[in-house]
């Protein structure tokens, strides 16, 4: 639900423009340096993208699900790097905590994710569980007034700069599945943590990951999410649902700038005495990628619209990450196509957005999990008739 038309149109805009003029040009530098220039997180930070979901009262920009996305079309027009800073604090990193924590938790932890003076991270994927998320194997034991943490957690978004984690660990061994785990706040500089060497990648240089090593972490009792055990799976479930959407939408936005840049080079290429885009089998790839991508973005928004009405969207989520991670995959597949033999070389930005969107059908929950989503949604759906 869109809240004020103008006052969005104008947030849009001068985002549309900050890509425009001062993250594309950055962007062959992020990757070279593997590092986003400290003056542009600076800029960022001015701008409250940090803080684009949180709610007002906790120093965000408070925007609704429709307006998120809108906002995620014009930062999916730029290397993904710049906005997998900021997804965690306005995502995975601060969702659970606004939607379970309690409210001593999200006054002491909220407003510094809001203002990107604390970066976030969550902790749920590790080096024997990813898509089976229920077998968290990180266990947290209960010692007076603290738990204590042991365990890996794996492939951790934003981990070496992370300054809050989210951690998913077992508190109850005797429970199989999610109904074990807990959802715990644990602050970057508590003893016991260590940061694995950061992940060298097939894409998305400038985006860190890395391992978080828990070795007897001692967190105090009063920061489990919501102040009681094994509610953890169901926080992370809860999350879900809005990064789906999120990143569905950057999908899409990373898809109309392939498209934009596809169109632009086929423009200018010349073959047989045209530009290439006078030939119809280019003229059909450009076709069918704005075809996709207007699908895509329309899949989304409608989803989005559903979330802020207070429907349950967990279908509609997993369908918009289904379809769009794998169409962004299919125009930045085209996209190289159109370009020849340029578009396999690193001058031009296809070659390295051809590596990054391969991510998107991975995290979040992969193009597999969402078809056993989606099935077993319609099944439960079915049964409930």
């Amino acid at each position: 639900m869109i809240r004020d038309a103008e006052t969005l149109q104008q947030l849009i805009d001068t985002l549309s423009r900050f890509v425009r003029e001062r993250l594309v040009p950055a962007e062959q530098q992020v990757a070279e340096n593997d590092a986003i220039p400290d003056d542009i997180i600076a800029e960022m930070k001015a701008m409250g993208l940090f803080g684009l979901s949180i709610p007002e009262q906790y120093g965000g920009l408070g925007l609704t699900m429709e307006e998120e996305v809108l906002v995620a079309f014009e930062l999916g027009r730029t290397s993904p790097a710049f906005r997998s800073l900021m997804g965690t604090n306005n995502g995975i990193g601060a969702q659970g905590i606004l939607i379970d924590g309690t409210e001593e938790q999200k006054q002491r932890y909220v407003p510094q994710l809001a203002t990107g003076d604390v970066i976030g991270a969550f902790c749920l994927t590790e080096p024997d569980v990813g898509s089976d998320s229920g077998a968290v194997k990180t266990r947290a034991r209960r010692d007076g007034e603290h738990y204590i943490l042991n365990g890996t957690k794996r492939f951790i978004t934003n981990g070496p700069h992370a300054g809050l984690f989210t951690v998913m660990a077992r508190t109850n061994a005797d429970i199989p599945g999610g109904g074990g785990v807990s959802a715990f706040i644990v602050e970057g500089d508590t003893p016991g943590i260590t940061r694995g060497k950061a992940d060298v990648k097939m894409g998305q240089k400038g985006a860190h990951t890395c391992d978080i090593i828990f070795d007897n972490c001692r967190v105090p009792a009063a920061n489990i999410i919501g102040g009681q055990e094994g509610l953890g799976f169901k926080t992370a479930m809860k999350v879900l649902d809005r990064g789906r959407l999120h990143i569905s939408a950057v999908c899409v936005g990373v898809a109309m700038r392939l498209i934009d840049d596809a169109v632009a080079f086929a423009m200018e290429r010349q073959q047989f005495g045209k530009p290439i885009i006078e030939h119809q089998l280019i003229q059909a790839m450009l076709a069918d990628s704005r075809a996709e991508a207007f699908a895509g973005r329309s899949m989304v928004l409608e989803a989005a619209r559903s979330k802020d009405r207070g429907e349950r969207v967990s279908l509609d989520a997993s369908c918009c990450k289904l379809f769009c991670s794998e169409m962004v995959g299919r125009v930045a597949d085209r996209a190289v196509q159109i370009h020849g033999g340029a578009g396999y070389m690193a001058e031009y930005p296809v070659e390295r957005f051809y590596r990054d969107v391969r991510l998107f059908r991975i995290y979040e929950g992969t193009t597999q999990i969402q078809q056993i989503v989606i099935a077993r949604e319609l099944a439960r759906q079915a049964a409930s008739a």
